[in-house]
């Protein structure tokens, strides 16, 4: 059997065409870690799916808007985000703040006591745990790679809120790890 398109860059022009095989070929290949994308930032299985399929969607429409700079994925990966930011936005508009409250938050230290690694499930849960605007702001940093520049400009908000939340959401999380560390340690 004959692999049809295997060349993706040829695979993304006949997708941009209206090839319904080469859309349908680029949505198995790229859905798992779309998915991901989607859950990191909603919590339901089920809406985040939902936010995927419309991301598809809007890619699919958009197609000839992908110059073929950069990665194909992190193209989509991009309009993923957005799609699930613009469905958090209109289910509960985010709450930021611009000020660090360093009395509440203290201060946690890097450690390089790592060793043990946290389970992905257990992390992921933290990150559900912060609220929408250290959230959404924390995985648009760390794990979609946007500069705050770019978060400020997704979101409506200042770059300075932005390195806000980024580094409130970081304290939380740090605090969180220690504490079920700490728990570990004295089970």
């Amino acid at each position: 059997m004959i692999q049809l398109y295997t060349n993706e860059k040829k695979l993304i022009e006949k997708a941009t065409q209206g090839d319904r095989k080469s859309q349908q070929r680029i949505y198995e290949k790229h859905a798992p870690r779309m998915l991901s994308v989607c859950r990191q930032y909603i919590k339901q299985t089920e809406i985040a799916e939902e936010c995927m399929l419309n991301g598809f969607f809007k890619a699919f429409t958009k197609m000839d808007q992908y110059g073929h700079e950069g990665s194909f994925e992190g193209w989509m990966r991009k309009i993923m985000v957005r799609e699930c930011l613009d469905y958090l936005r209109k289910k509960d508009p985010f709450k930021f703040s611009d000020t660090i409250e360093d009395d509440k938050m203290g201060a946690v230290e890097d450690t390089d006591e790592d060793d043990d690694c946290l389970d992905i499930e257990i992390i992921q849960s933290l990150i559900d745990g912060l609220s929408p605007g250290y959230k959404n702001v924390f995985l648009m940093i760390v794990v979609d790679g946007f500069k705050h520049s770019e978060v400020a400009v997704a979101l409506n908000i200042s770059e300075n809120t932005s390195k806000t939340q980024f580094r409130k959401a970081r304290l939380i999380l740090q605090e969180q790890v220690k504490q079920l560390k700490k728990k570990s340690y004295e089970a």
